[in-house]
């Protein structure tokens, strides 16, 4: 029986990332990837020639169980997302979840996650958080996000850029316009950025400011 080896991949500095997950990399059968095209860019800053597949939310479904099976039958099978640790936000949990009913060996290695830096660095308490990932575009978000009105850990979220400005918005509206936030950009790239305030003064910059890159939003406890 093979393992299944979940990578995480930079989230921006190419040079964040393992020297174990660069030798799996390229020890492995097969890697899953989020979007080759993505991966492909870090396959040739390595030099790595691994065969790569499409493993993604839109066909994960399908797909989880053949290469399940694949584990079983000896194949080394390693799966990566475009930047971060596969099934944090992305796509990966089916494939975990398929593995493990299966009996099939999982390891999950250590590395880039894009809210650790950007809680750590955000200076809000960091002993007790919760991770809230995407909010729901349309159907459910105003509940999810009045269900956190007595939270009392440090609240993280990933955003689009697009959808910054509402979100400060809506949370102001839930949470109280003076409550303490954090935003984070571009984690590890050439235009990091880092900008505390109150959600109300938030918002204001980045309605006058349009932001852009990824982006995770910390909102203090209640």
């Amino acid at each position: 029986m093979g393992v299944l080896y979940v990578i995480p991949t930079p989230v921006g500095n190419l040079e964040d990332i393992t020297m174990r997950a660069l030798r799996l990399l390229k020890e492995v059968d097969l890697v899953l990837a989020e979007d080759t095209r993505t991966t492909s860019i870090l396959f040739h800053h390595y030099d790595i020639h691994t065969p790569l597949s499409a493993h993604h939310k839109f066909n994960e479904h399908e797909t989880a169980a053949k290469f399940a099976e694949r584990i079983l039958a000896g194949e080394n099978i390693a799966l990566v997302s475009d930047a971060g640790t596969p099934s944090i936000s992305d796509p990966g949990f089916m494939l975990v979840r398929e593995c493990a009913a299966r009996g099939v060996t999982v390891q999950t290695l250590p590395g880039a996650t894009a809210f650790v830096p950007a809680l750590v660095n955000s200076s809000l308490p960091s002993d007790r958080f919760c991770f809230e990932g995407f909010l729901p575009q349309k159907k459910g978000r105003q509940t999810r996000i009045s269900a956190l009105a007595e939270e009392i850990r440090t609240m993280i979220f990933y955003e689009s850029p697009f959808r910054l400005v509402k979100t400060l918005s809506d949370f102001a509206s839930v949470f109280g316009s003076d409550r303490q936030a954090v935003v984070c950009r571009e984690i590890s790239k050439i235009h990091e950025e880092t900008r505390r305030g109150t959600l109300a003064e938030l918002q204001k910059h980045y309605s006058e400011t349009p932001p852009k890159g990824e982006i995770v939003i910390l909102v203090a406890g209640k």
